[in-house]
């Protein structure tokens, strides 16, 4: 294989997996939160959380480009430091995890409501603390709907293009993700160096998408008795 098709894969890996392990975190908390609990707000919060989902991603690019742009509240002259985030792999690997955010929470969120919530009482009962009930108790019964939520956030991550152009670029070697390199080479007349990343893209997806599928299958299989 090409090695600067092999340097595009590594990197578009890379970026998906740093995105998809920041973002796990804080989606596996805001998914147990909106599966357990009833607030005010909740249904504004889900909506704005699913919206990545359904804006053009250019958009999302583009008020993420805002955001860490010279003047924006995260910008160079607001923190009095430049956290390297436009133009760079970092700003990929962030655009990315912002489009994965709704597949991830929505995913795991179905996963928590499958948890029957009287046995988290019954783990209060018995003396375990708030924390330690979700993690010994909770977060292992939802254990395969969160795996599948972990890895449909990777796959959103790993084909993602439009928010990822539009803060980080497309610059060979350095934010050009297999997404981006698939567009510059069929743009560019390359059509063996294309047909290559559609078909590598085309595998690591159906992968992806194919063990999610397995894991969500295994869950919801009757125990034999």
């Amino acid at each position: 294989m090409n090695p600067d098709v092999v340097g595009i894969v590594f990197l578009t890996l890379k970026v998906a997996s740093v995105a998809t392990l920041v973002a796990a975190a804080p989606c596996i908390a805001l998914a147990y939160w909106l599966a357990r609990f009833d607030f005010v707000g909740k249904n504004a919060l889900a909506a704005l959380l699913g919206m990545p989902l359904v804006l053009p991603p250019t958009v999302v690019g583009v008020l993420l480009l805002r955001l860490f742009a010279t003047d924006g509240w995260l910008g160079p002259r607001s923190l009095g430091l430049d956290l390297g985030v436009v133009l760079t792999w970092r700003g990929a690997a962030i655009a990315s995890m912002v489009m994965s955010v709704p597949l991830f929470v929505r995913t795991a969120r179905v996963a928590f409501e499958g948890v029957d919530p009287a046995l988290e009482r019954m783990a209060r009962t018995l003396g375990y603390g708030p924390l330690e009930a979700f993690f010994r108790f909770t977060l292992p019964m939802a254990r395969r709907g969160v795996v599948a939520a972990f890895v449909l956030g990777f796959t959103r991550a790993l084909g993602e293009y439009g928010a990822t152009v539009t803060v980080a670029g497309s610059i060979a070697g350095q934010t050009r993700t297999l997404a981006s390199a698939i567009t510059s080479a069929d743009q560019g007349g390359n059509a063996a160096e294309a047909r290559v990343l559609i078909l590598t893209s085309l595998g690591l997806g159906f992968f992806a998408v194919w063990a999610a599928e397995r894991l969500a299958a295994t869950r919801n299989e009757p125990r034999r008795t």
